[in-house]
């Protein structure tokens, strides 16, 4: 599973979502769950003001932008 750390009216964050959405019309991705940073104190106290993050099994991917290579290569090894 991906999970995208984000919050509110964050345009980073929602710059990511599309990029993975994008990315998923032509790629088969794991399911996408966004989680909000200001809603969970241990994802607020782990990342903080640093989103968004996109996490693969709970392990980082990326942070603040897509990094698709890096995405790619961590869902070769899944």
């Amino acid at each position: 599973m991906l999970t995208l750390v984000c919050r509110q009216d964050c345009l980073l964050c929602e710059e990511m979502l599309a990029e993975l959405r994008a990315l998923e019309r032509t790629e088969p991705l794991p399911p996408i769950e966004r989680r909000d940073v200001d809603a969970d104190p241990v994802l607020q106290r782990r990342y903080g003001r640093h989103v968004p993050v996109l996490l693969l099994q709970g392990s980082v991917v990326c942070r603040h932008r897509l990094d698709v290579a890096e995405l790619r290569r961590l869902l070769r090894q899944v």
